[in-house]
């Protein structure tokens, strides 16, 4: 028998039952005596032990029969032991998180851990009374009970999706051939109708290829708790706005920023318990992740209540590494300092730490934000603590753009990074060794000849510029553009494998008249 597939749906189902068990786990750390968390991590341990025992996996399925039995005999008892009987629990979880990695690095079962295995059995004390009998789950939802739902391969969704994509280019041409024909009224008006069932179809595709942020928030509380612990430190965690769904390639790359996020906020963020005494404040220091929907984009905001960023060391450090010179430095507002730790080896303590490493850390938050066509926002303030934000978009695959024309071609940039369109005389660009400056709201802004830097004929140097005033890495930068072609909600497809080495292009769509357009990644054009 084939086990690849059923392999496969192991590690998704193992991977959120764990997910589960150490959101349990945390819970009963709080309160040792909560029935749902116990009967939670009860039934997690049970289908765990199943699903390994159905596959061969013997290892496993021991640690997790360990685990379900010390469950087990906690519901007896109606609680769990807060001391080493919790440290256990956890211990027996990262057992079987490294099993699991185990079999998805070797695609064979794992080594046994007969010391893990035997400390479990130990400390488990013998049930009061005999379990009560199991009772089977209904065959049909129950008011109130999560609807039933099927995994998909995201292959699958891609197809999927990609054929719709092709839906609505077929009908945007279709319509466009038809108003150049003049179509009869009635043909317009199922022009219309069409339109609305295909943007049905589109939004329900959509919906297939999101998921919850809790799949890459759930473990945060438990990373924090690790961290405090071999740091000395005490935290809790609120997690705000997990329920809310992000594309799945989006919410893939996300995960590795915020755990980055995590581990600064406790490591170089949290006092140590003394230190926030003599400050006043509570010794179990406080983290919150909180996510909110913004147009058509989330923002995740991790938050401390530590001590904020060292500006002063920020500053000295800057300087130091060469990255600004010292006489500028002293002029630099507090939120430029802050900026300056996402700069590469730049670091907010002054040791470093096996957790959070030598300053490796934000540069590539920020790297894997702005990849996604996102951004990183930071505000620190000393003594209160610190919040770090990621603001990406909700999808990928549509987006609502503006046309920029640039002689004979066009080109799309996001909306969510224009600020808006501004018109001065060519002539009153200044040039600054080989950069162009304009005066834009009483400050100067960097312009950008975009056909330039794509590889075309610059444009004329007389008449009136356009200037797309945009985002572009946290700072305002204007586009200069030949024309603007109007807005338009495209969906994109991915670069030719030709172009793919240029990074400002960030896909691809067709019009309804079949004309190209090359959709812009704004952060890769300084």
């Amino acid at each position: 028998m084939d086990l690849a597939k059923y392999r496969t749906l192991f590690l998704e189902e193992s991977r959120d039952h764990l997910g589960e068990l150490g959101s349990a786990l945390l819970a009963l750390e709080k309160d040792p005596s909560s029935g749902e968390a116990i009967d939670l991590a009860f039934r997690m341990a049970h289908s765990i032990k199943g699903m390994a025992g159905s596959l061969g996996y013997d290892a496993i399925t021991e640690i997790a029969h360990r685990l379900e039995d010390r469950m087990d005999a906690a519901r007896s008892a109606g609680r769990v032991d807060p001391g080493e009987g919790i440290a256990l629990l956890f211990r027996g979880l990262e057992g079987l998180e490294r099993m699991v990695n185990a079999v998805a690095d070797t695609g064979e079962g794992p080594l046994p851990n007969p010391e893990l295995a035997a400390a479990l059995a130990g400390l488990a004390p013998a049930p009061a009374a005999a379990p009560p009998p199991e009772v089977p789950a209904p065959a049909s939802p129950q008011p109130g009970a999560p609807s039933p739902s099927v995994r998909v391969r995201t292959e699958t969704l891609d197809r999927f999706l990609s054929a719709v994509g092709e839906v609505i280019l077929t009908s945007r041409q279709v319509r466009t051939a038809a108003d150049h024909e003049g179509m009869a009224h009635n043909a317009a008006m199922g022009f219309d109708r069409m339109d609305r069932v295909v943007g049905e179809l589109q939004r329900r595709a959509l919906s297939l290829r999101t998921a919850p942020l809790l799949r890459v928030m759930e473990a945060l509380p438990r990373l924090a708790r690790e961290i405090g612990r071999h740091t000395g430190k005490r935290v809790e965690v609120e997690l705000r706005g997990a329920e809310l769904e992000l594309d799945r390639s989006i919410l893939d790359r996300v995960g590795d920023p915020l755990v980055h996020l995590v581990r600064n906020a406790v490591d170089h963020g949290l006092e140590a318990p003394e230190q926030r005494r003599e400050s006043g404040k509570p010794e179990v220091g406080r983290l919150v992740v909180d996510a909110r929907r913004e147009k058509d984009s989330i923002r995740i905001s991790v938050t401390d209540d530590g001590a904020g960023i060292d500006l002063d060391a920020v500053r000295g450090r800057a300087v130091a590494a060469g990255v600004v010179h010292a006489d500028l430095a002293e002029d630099l507002p507090p939120e430029e300092i802050a900026a300056l730790v996402f700069r590469p080896g730049l670091s907010t303590k002054q040791e470093v730490s096996d957790i959070s490493g030598r300053g490796v850390g934000m540069d590539a938050v920020k790297a894997t934000i702005e990849a996604l066509g996102g951004r990183v926002e930071l505000a620190s303030r000393p003594g209160l603590g610190t919040t770090t934000s990621l603001v990406v978009p909700i999808t990928a695959a549509v987006q609502r753009v503006l046309l920029l024309g640039l002689h004979d071609a066009l080109v799309a940039v996001p909306i969510s990074k224009v600020e808006r369109v501004v018109e001065v005389r060519a002539q009153g660009i200044e040039q600054s060794g080989r950069e162009s400056f304009a005066v834009i709201d009483e400050e100067p802004v960097l312009v950008l000849d975009l056909a330039r830097r794509l590889g075309l004929a610059p444009l004329a140097a007389d008449g009136v510029a356009q200037l797309v005033v945009a985002e572009v890495r946290g700072e305002r930068v204007a586009l200069r553009v030949e024309r603007l072609a109007g807005q338009e909600e495209i969906y994109v497809k991915p670069v030719p494998r030709l172009l793919s080495s240029s990074r400002a292009l960030a896909g691809l769509t067709v019009l309804g008249d079949g004309s190209p357009v090359f959709a812009l990644d704004v952060n890769h054009l300084l």
